[in-house]
């Protein structure tokens, strides 16, 4: 079992300024906090950082500036997906991989591929990419759900395909993975909710949203869940139970944004078609914030 990617890795946002383009002053910020207070792993140009309205360039320079912050302190996945097979093949054989430890690629969406097109999308991918790969089901947003079968199938025959992170909200399909999944494969939540009981029943850890702003309390949860201190790890969980739904009752990541600019560390712009957080939900944040 790959120890890097045991524990809190966090999905990060893209910052933008006013003018829509990347505050690569506000990124380094983002990067240290996190490194600083218990963050595990990276995740570089996820679907938090609106990964889908980024240039070639900007991501580039996006991983330039993650890296030089880092310092080589924390592992670090790269997130390469879509819904053209060929496309994400060519991509990650243009790509600088050096500094990454893993790919991270989101099952294909829009296309709503049946369970045989999405084994053969992830063979072709394994036996195109030099780095191991985690697989990403997020059927919320891809509108189609990679059956534990179909992720199962991959994780026995591909031995770069080491970890699924499971993002369907869906406890019976995490507790099924777990049951069955070969030894050394890793189950890691995509659901910053339901985290802390998928580590209690096995699992590998997080890819979070909420952990990136809260860092130091989201990683020591993780981490008394490890222990199987459930008491103790509960405590953290409810004290960041709201904001987690907050994060997400409107947008992610206008949500997360919004947490950041009411900590100070970046500005809540989005690119269209997102929108900032309401002054609504704005509020609640701030409460909550204040209140921590």
């Amino acid at each position: 079992m790959s120890s890097k990617f045991l524990g809190t890795g966090v999905a990060l946002v893209t910052p933008f300024k006013s003018d829509l383009s990347i505050d690569h002053d506000a990124l380094t910020n983002i990067v240290n906090f996190n490194v600083e207070n218990g963050t595990d792993y990276l995740v570089v140009c996820g679907t938090t950082g609106e990964s889908v309205t980024i240039t070639k360039q900007e991501k580039k320079d996006i991983i330039e500036t993650i890296k030089k912050a880092n310092k080589g302190r924390l592992p670090m996945v790269l997130g390469i997906g879509g819904n053209n097979t060929a496309q994400v093949i060519e991509e990650i054989k243009d790509t600088d991989l050096s500094g990454f430890d893993a790919i991270l690629s989101v099952a294909p969406y829009y296309s709503k591929p049946t369970q045989e097109g999405l084994y053969q999308h992830f063979k072709a991918i394994s036996q195109a990419s030099p780095l191991d790969i985690i697989l990403y089901n997020v059927p919320g947003r891809t509108s189609k759900n990679m059956e534990t079968e179909t992720t199962l199938r991959l994780a026995n025959d591909f031995k770069n395909v080491i970890a699924v992170k499971e993002a369907g909200n869906n406890v019976s399909q995490y507790l099924k993975l777990l049951k069955d999944k070969p030894e050394d494969f890793l189950v890691i939540s995509g659901d910053d909710d339901l985290a802390l009981g998928i580590v209690l029943a096995g699992g590998a850890g997080v890819i979070s949203v909420i952990g990136q702003a809260f860092p130091k309390e989201f990683s020591e949860m993780i981490r008394l869940g490890f222990k199987g201190d459930a008491k103790k790890s509960y405590a953290i969980h409810y004290r960041l139970m709201d904001v987690i739904g907050y994060i997400f009752e409107e947008n992610n990541p206008a949500g997360i944004k919004a947490v950041f600019q009411a900590l100070g560390l970046c500005q809540d712009t989005v690119r269209l078609p997102l929108v900032p957080a309401s002054n609504k939900l704005k509020e609640k944040i701030k409460n909550f914030i204040a209140n921590f």
